[in-house]
């Protein structure tokens, strides 16, 4: 080796040296995962399957939408705090949502038009103009919710293939919103 030209790039190894780590046998020739390799197949004959092939809903949810009180810490909390439900129910399903923020937006998109409302009444009244005003924030805020929480529900859905149970998620949370609070939380 010349070392005239300047350092060398090579680590010259001497038995006096103590090794850095111990490594076993076999120990570096371990599987490597390549995501763009992975091909996704049938589970029945084996036959490769294209990537946006979803597989078709068809589990059962584990108890009814009307089973509230199988389990009732989520029945009470769903009823008294449905944003606090929906935070923990959201929180278990994506990694990248905490619970407060999904809490206050359920909070802001429910019982902020539930304040919005009681706000206008307190002060000015039932009249014909502030009662049309009141019905109309009430009926956005439930449709905001119902979507809001409809797209988590399908979200839901899709990871765990669950059918549509009773109708379209969003249908289900506008009309029956506590109830599926609590049946997401069960499942």
């Amino acid at each position: 080796m010349d070392e005239s030209k300047g350092p060398s790039h090579y680590v010259r190894l001497t038995k006096e040296k103590e090794p850095l780590e111990e490594i076993n046998p076999g120990e570096l020739n371990q599987p490597v995962q390549v995501p763009q390799l992975v091909v996704h197949r049938c589970l029945e004959c084996g036959q490769p399957l294209p990537e946006s092939y979803e597989p078709p809903a068809d589990e059962d949810w584990t108890t009814g939408v009307f089973g509230c009180f199988e389990d009732t810490e989520s029945c009470v909390t769903g009823l008294f705090c449905p944003c606090l439900l929906f935070g923990q129910n959201v929180e278990t399903l994506r990694d990248d949502i905490t619970r407060n923020d999904a809490c206050f937006c359920h909070a802001l998109c429910v019982e902020g038009g539930m304040v919005i409302a009681a706000t206008t009444l307190f002060f000015h009244g039932i009249d014909p103009q502030t009662s049309f005003l009141i019905g109309e924030t009430l009926v956005f805020a439930w449709w905001l919710c119902g979507i809001y929480n409809g797209l988590f529900r399908q979200s839901l859905q899709k990871k765990y293939h669950l059918k549509n149970s009773p109708c379209h998620p969003c249908l289900v949370h506008c009309c029956l919103h506590w109830c599926a609070l609590c049946q997401e939380h069960r499942d």
